[in-house]
């Protein structure tokens, strides 16, 4: 697992950006997929998730994932549920020791937050259109209401697609355009007329520093690129492959 030092360095507070090694599923999926909505065998996906878990030094049973919809909807979690049987969400927010809450990604943008003097942490998963529509700042207003102040807040941005391999067409950029003033400036023309090459983690990171939270980081971490560490749904699909495996990134607090 991938480990960022602005997270390492708080007290109290254990995470991973967990890569695509170090599993027991193969082929496409070869070998720590952990999405339970991926064609994968479900016994090997639960073993990937209990290894996470194990290296978070948590039961596997208090390893928490939501069931994901591109929103900006987010959860409090006070209790762990099954695998699998996580609410409709892009974030969680706890204050609870030794609940370990983590989002899936697969390009999109896995976000983790900490306020380590609150001792509340945050995971949001932040495609374009969630990032569009609010859920890094819900995120973090959630964590208010436990008692967090935005200005102590870490957020590390983990694997993300670049903007070197995330091409999109006039329909997206228009609507950026009429919904985010101001973003022209994460797009760049692409070699097709009228597409452009989109800076998904610059606009993650630019909606982070405007909500105002005391730390923003980007990892530069890319995962169309990189092949080995990570999987990539854009990838996948342009291989023609019929799915694509799921990584985790998970924040825990620590027990006291």
């Amino acid at each position: 697992m991938i480990k960022a030092p602005q997270l390492a360095e708080k007290p109290g507070i254990e995470h991973g950006y967990f890569t695509r090694m170090g599993g027991v599923s193969d082929g496409i999926y070869g070998s720590l997929n952990i999405g339970l909505g991926s064609k994968d065998d479900r016994a090997r996906v639960l073993e990937n998730r209990r290894r996470i878990a194990q290296a978070l030094t948590v039961d596997p049973a208090r390893l928490v994932s939501p069931y994901q919809h591109h929103s900006a909807d987010v959860i409090t979690v006070d209790e762990p549920w099954a695998p699998g049987k996580g609410p409709k969400a892009d974030a969680l927010v706890t204050n609870r020791p030794g609940l370990a809450i983590a989002i899936s990604t697969a390009d999109c943008g896995p976000v983790l937050f900490a306020d380590h003097h609150a001792r509340v942490v945050g995971a949001a998963h932040a495609g374009w259109r969630g990032a569009l529509t609010g859920v890094l700042e819900a995120t973090i207003a959630a964590m208010e209401k436990l008692g967090a102040k935005r200005e102590r807040i870490s957020a590390v941005l983990g694997p993300t697609i670049s903007s070197a391999a995330y091409e999109v067409g006039p329909e997206f950029v228009e609507r950026f355009r009429r919904e985010a003033p101001g973003s022209e400036r994460y797009f760049t023309a692409s070699e097709r007329d009228g597409h452009a090459m989109f800076d998904l983690p610059g606009f993650i990171g630019g909606r982070l520093e405007n909500a105002g939270v005391g730390e923003a980081v980007n990892l530069g971490l890319c995962t169309y690129a990189d092949e080995e560490r990570f999987y990539s749904y854009r990838r996948a699909t342009h291989r023609g492959e019929d799915d694509y495996g799921r990584l985790m990134s998970a924040i825990v607090l620590s027990e006291a």
